[in-house]
């Protein structure tokens, strides 16, 4: 009989573990830079390869960081409501072109529209895995210290920016 309880056990077991998997929002994965300080980086400009773009730019202001790239869907999908935001001007948003092909990305913006304040090229994606990307897209929300404050994985919307960022931006403005 005890052949057969182990086994059983460790069947269940397994069983609850994915139920509880299961249950959870996979665009809520915990991010160990919330609460912290933004990576710091100077990569080289989308537009202009001479030039650099990174954290030194949006120093001392509330900014998003957006992490996206030419083939990724969810990036197509969120474009859209990127340049409804740049135009509500809120909060300025720079972007981090990661993993892609720097034609392919300016053909894009200028196919789709340009959001981004400036957009970083991380061809590499060096910068990207310091910032703790998944995937794309990745949406970050950090302060005028420089502390990323909220971060969003998967493609952003307007409920999602009324609900989950809209509040935050709110309480920094509240202390600023």
């Amino acid at each position: 009989m005890s052949k057969f309880l182990v086994p059983l056990l460790a069947f269940l077991l397994l069983v609850g573990l994915f139920v509880i998997g299961l249950t959870k929002d996979p665009s809520r994965i915990p991010s160990p830079l919330v609460g912290n300080p933004a990576p710091e980086y100077a990569l080289p400009s989308l537009r202009d390869p001479d030039a650099l773009v990174g954290s030194a730019d949006f120093a001392g202001q509330i900014a998003l960081v957006n992490i996206w790239a030419t083939w990724c869907p969810g990036c197509r999908q969120e474009h859209g409501f990127l340049m409804e935001l740049a135009a509500e001007k809120i909060v300025p948003i720079y972007g981090l072109n990661w993993r892609d092909n720097r034609p392919d990305a300016l053909q894009w913006l200028q196919a789709l529209g340009n959001p981004y304040v400036n957009s970083a090229f991380d061809v590499d994606g060096r910068v990207g895995i310091d910032w703790g990307a998944y995937g794309a897209p990745e949406t970050f929300l950090v302060d005028s210290n420089g502390m990323v404050v909220h971060k969003h994985i998967a493609p952003l919307t307007r409920e999602i920016w009324e609900q989950e960022f809209m509040p935050l931006i709110a309480e920094l403005e509240a202390v600023q």
